[in-house]
C-alpha cells in the first residue's frame, strides 16, 4: 500500500526532512531512485535532454560499482546526485550502525549532500546520526510518488497518477529500474510533453 500525494500529517510529524520544495514557481523537481543501471538510465537521459529537463538520481553504491560508465553519464548530463545506501537498506530494519556504515560505503562514491533513505524508510535516531555526520545534508523525501515499481499499475494510471498530484515545487519519484521500466517508459516523456505545455521546467535538487 502506497499514496501518490504524500499527506500533510507525515510532512508535519517529520519537518527535519524534506518533502517539496517553494509552491511560488512552476518548476518540477524530477527524482530517480535505484540506478544506475545499462537501459534505463539512459533511456531516461535521453528522454530528460529531448525536454530539456535536469533531474535528481539518488543512486544505489552498489550499483555504482558495477555501472560506472552509465554513473559519468549521468553527470555528464547536468544532473544532480544524490545517495541512496549502498545495498538499499530499509531503515526500520537495520539497525542504526549497519544503516550509517552502509550510507558512508556509498558517500565516499557519491560526495554529495543529497540523501534519500531507501522505501521512504528511516528511523529518527538515524537521521540524527546522519545530521551530526554530514553537517549540511539535506534528507530527501517527496510528494508525489509515481508508482511506477508497481507491477500491478497500468502505465496508464501511473501517467494519471502523476499529472493529477504534481503542482509547483514538487519532488516527484520515478525509479530507473528494471521492474519499473514499463511504466516509467511509458509515462516519463508523456508527463514531460504535458508539464511542458503547462509551462513547467523541470530543475534539480539544489546541492
Amino acid at each position: 500500500m502506497y499514496l501518490v500525494k504524500t499527506p500533510w500529517l507525515l510532512k508535519k510529524l517529520y519537518p527535519q526532512l524534506c518533502w517539496n520544495a517553494a509552491r511560488d514557481k512552476p518548476v518540477i523537481y524530477l527524482t530517480f531512485d535505484d540506478g544506475p543501471i545499462p537501459i534505463v538510465t539512459p533511456f531516461v537521459l535521453k528522454t530528460l535532454k529531448d525536454f530539456n529537463a535536469k533531474a535528481t538520481f539518488f543512486c544505489i553504491g552498489d550499483n555504482v560499482r558495477k555501472h560506472p560508465d552509465v554513473f559519468e553519464e549521468v553527470k555528464a548530463g547536468g544532473h544532480a546526485i544524490g545517495n541512496h545506501t549502498y545495498n538499499h537498506l530499509k531503515g526500520w530494519k537495520t539497525d542504526d550502525d549497519t544503516y550509517i556504515n552502509n550510507f558512508l560505503q556509498a558517500d565516499e562514491q557519491l560526495k554529495t549532500t543529497l540523501f534519500r533513505p531507501p522505501y521512504g524508510r528511516i528511523r529518527r535516531t538515524q537521521i540524527s546520526r546522519l545530521q551530526q555526520l554530514k553537517p549540511g545534508i539535506q534528507i530527501i523525501m517527496w510528494d508525489v510518488l509515481s508508482g511506477d515499481f508497481d507491477m500491478s499499475l497500468k502505465p496508464e494510471d501511473c501517467l494519471k497518477g502523476v499529472l493529477k498530484h504534481t503542482e509547483n515545487g514538487s519532488i516527484v519519484v520515478f525509479h530507473d529500474s528494471l521492474k519499473a521500466f514499463n511504466r516509467l517508459k511509458y509515462t516519463l516523456p508523456r508527463a514531460l510533453e504535458i508539464w511542458q505545455k503547462q509551462g513547467y521546467s523541470f530543475e534539480a535538487l539544489a546541492l
